[in-house]
């Protein structure tokens, strides 16, 4: 049987623009919470907007970046931690049908500029300097560097307007409260006149992806996009306006704005922003606090949350699903979030940001080995394939090649990369992910890794994945990662890298090699092996392993 699904199409697609969407949703649900932001500072009140109110402050907003010119289009940056703020302007930029480019928060001033530059950004949101990052000093510099820039808005520090304030130098820096003093420039008339000009397949979001090797590309989204894939995904998960969803992975990424924000507040469910950064005790806290029946992060976060000493004192009797994303959750991982955090309904999500981003996802219903074991099926109105990474064709269910996915979902292209977009988008619209899969009979698809992380070890194909999953059986192992460091026997060799459990016996070669050998062949056993207290991650929670293996070969003198 040929590796290839198509979703199911009962359900139309939606044709309208976020900001016509979100405005029929307020009308339903006007009073309903639509964003809280937990305390930002000790001792403060959380922060809340209902459907309503937000509306209006979105509104303020849009017609705020109208008076200042900023044309349908054009790009605005938002560069900043989590915040309510980041949820507003997504919606405003979405309404003026202004393209809202992410800038990833951990990006210093070379990274930065590039982006600005990339894009032709007219304007950057952006926060204000803490303790680990001058956002202030680095975004001045990309004004006085990048002709296109125009203007800087300076986002409040946390609890509000006070004497951490930025005080602009120009009159090309405005704080947030000040550019909200421009919308008195502007009627609801031009805003509404701005809103029916726009199409639901107008670009309206660049996200900068793939920047481990190179320049980042910018993948450029439409409404139609990421608005479809984020009802999509509520759909699956059952959402209604009763829902409130805790989210703690970053709106920086699709994970936090699109499976996030747009899937629960195209369903009038509330959205919960626990703090600026990923805390575990916090996020417990946002759900016990407000109700939370939906709670969202990468395996890593969920083990952090479940490695609490304090745990077991928080009430996560509300929750009843979630998306986890990002890696492979482990299986005894997966028993403790269905059974200690009542999450029995929880789902793995899969994608990318050039797909808007989630291509497959399991359903309600689907067994815990579906859930560890595969990333589920194929979503409605799109398609999936495994394909030969090198001819091309297709294989059959059960080998392992490329996924590739087609459909609503594939982005427009990268930014002003015609050459590289055609790289990964071949004639026939499907995109090429990188990623090795398999599909069963049943279509279910298991990621076997990047092909660039395959392990070619003596002429055989190792796939870590495989690897991974059994040293997670190991009594001593909290985390782990296998990766290929250069070998001049085998050209590979592997290596796992493990986090242990607290209060675990020591582990060693021998000893990984003693629990491997008679369950795995014996070149799928570790050469070495690296204990260490974390993994190098990016801002969305995926483990660097390209960084970890230069990191492997330089202190082994490979």
């Amino acid at each position: 049987m040929r590796a290839y699904t198509a979703g199911d199409t009962d359900v139309p697609l939606l044709e309208e623009t976020i900001g016509q969407q979100f405005e029929g949703v307020v009308a339903r649900f006007p009073y309903h919470d639509a964003l809280i932001e937990a305390a930002p500072v000790p001792g403060a009140d959380a922060r809340r907007w209902s459907y309503a109110k937000m509306n209006d402050d979105v509104d303020r907003l849009a017609r705020a970046l109208l008076a200042l010119g900023i044309a349908r289009g054009d790009r605005v940056g938002i560069w900043s931690p989590n915040c309510a703020e980041w949820t507003l302007l997504q919606y405003a930029t979405a309404k003026a049908g202004a393209i809202l480019v992410n800038v990833n928060p951990a990006y210093r001033s070379h990274e930065l500029e590039f982006v600005v530059r990339q894009n032709g950004m007219r304007m950057l949101v952006t926060a204000p300097s803490d303790r680990t990052s001058d956002f202030v000093a680095m975004a001045r510099q990309a004004l006085a560097g990048c002709p296109d820039l125009e203007q800087l808005v300076f986002l409040p520090a946390p609890g509000g307007d006070g004497p951490d304030s930025v005080a602009p130098l120009s009159d090309a820096e405005l704080t947030y409260a000040e550019l909200l003093k421009h919308a008195d420039a502007v009627g609801h008339s031009a805003l509404k006149a701005r809103m029916a000009e726009l199409d639901s397949h107008d670009p309206i979001n660049l996200q900068y992806t793939s920047g481990t090797t190179g320049f980042p590309k910018g993948a450029t989204l439409t409404h139609h996009n990421i608005l479809n894939n984020g009802y999509a995904i509520g759909e699956l998960l059952g959402y209604t306006e009763h829902d409130r969803v805790v989210i703690p992975v970053p709106f920086y990424h699709c994970f936090g704005m699109v499976i996030g924000n747009l899937n629960a507040l195209s369903h009038g469910a509330a959205t919960i922003i626990p703090g600026r950064g990923f805390s575990p005790a916090a996020a417990l806290e946002a759900v016990q606090d407000f109700g939370g029946t939906s709670l969202y992060g990468v395996p890593t976060m969920f083990i952090a949350e479940l490695a609490l000493p304090d745990f077991a004192s928080y009430d996560l009797s509300t929750l009843r699903t979630g998306v986890m994303a990002g890696s492979v959750c482990p299986i005894e991982v997966m028993n403790r979030v269905i059974t200690d955090m009542n999450m029995v309904d929880v789902a793995i999500c899969y994608g990318m940001t050039e797909t808007s981003p989630v291509s497959t996802m399991t359903r309600h219903g689907d067994t815990l080995q579906h859930r560890t074991e595969t990333v589920g099926r194929t979503m409605p109105h799109l398609e999936n394939r495994i394909t030969d990474p090198v001819t091309g064709a297709d294989l059959d269910r059960g080998g392992i090649g490329e996924l590739c996915t087609r459909g609503y979902s594939v982005m427009s292209g990268y930014w002003g990369l015609p050459g590289e977009t055609a790289e990964a988008i071949d004639a026939d619209g499907w995109m090429h992910t990188g990623d090795l899969a398999r599909m069963d009979a049943e279509g279910y698809v298991a990621i076997e890794g990047r092909i660039k992380d395959m392990v070619i070890r003596g002429g055989e194909n190792v796939y870590p994945r495989e690897i991974e999953d059994f040293l997670f059986t190991h009594p001593s192992v909290q985390d782990v990662q296998v990766i290929g460091v250069p070998d001049p026997r085998y050209g590979e060799e592997l290596m796992a890298c493990i986090i242990l459990k607290p209060g675990a016996a020591p582990l060693d070669e021998a000893g990984v090699a003693e629990f491997c050998r008679g369950h795995l062949a014996h070149y799928k056993i570790p050469r070495y092996v690296d204990v260490r207290d974390s993994f190098p991650m990016t801002v969305s929670g995926k483990v660097r392993k390209v960084q970890m293996r230069e990191e492997a070969a330089s202190r082994l003198g490979l």
